[in-house]
């Protein structure tokens, strides 16, 4: 019996929780992310409501999922997070169904890592992305979790993207 299960709407405090962690390891040196907790409570009915969609099915070209583990020691607390999506994209020769994976919020609450909760969750997620005809999966890297995704089969890309804050 696997230890990775789908997130839950009451899950959806948790899930914050841990995505706070990612963030806070991923900006530990400024310049990023942060902003502490306050938005948790405005996000917090989004994330319930999409956590709720029955399997993850596309609405407004996008399919969502979470995978967690329970975390051992601590009752309703969550040890480990995976999200990621699915977009549809206009096709292309090696893509040609327009299906792009996308992986975020990967997270392990700090007294639960080297565990391999990280890693389940990551093969559950890729598993879903494969059920879903899904040719790509992109993520953003930390050094830290670099050889967890290069055993997975992920490379390095020359990134050429850009943002705009709205």
């Amino acid at each position: 019996m696997s230890l990775v299960r789908r997130a839950t709407p009451e899950d959806a405090a948790e899930v914050l929780r841990l995505r706070q962690v990612m963030i806070d390891s991923v900006f530990a040196g400024g310049g990023g992310d942060g902003g502490g907790a306050d938005w948790h409570g405005e996000s917090l009915p989004t994330l319930r409501a999409r956590l709720a969609e029955p399997d993850g099915d596309f609405t407004d070209f996008t399919a969502f999922a979470a995978f967690v583990v329970d975390h051992p020691e601590r009752p309703g607390a969550l040890a480990a997070l995976v999200v990621g999506t699915v977009e549809y994209r206009i096709g292309r020769a090696d893509n040609p169904h327009g299906r792009v994976g996308h992986v975020f919020s990967v997270a392990t609450d700090p007294d639960a890592r080297r565990r391999g909760y990280a890693r389940a969750c990551m093969e559950e997620l890729l598993e879903w992305f494969r059920e879903r005809g899904v040719r790509q999966v992109d993520l953003n890297a930390s050094a830290e979790a670099e050889p967890l995704y290069a055993a997975l089969g992920f490379v390095r890309k020359p990134d050429p993207s850009m943002r705009l804050a709205l």
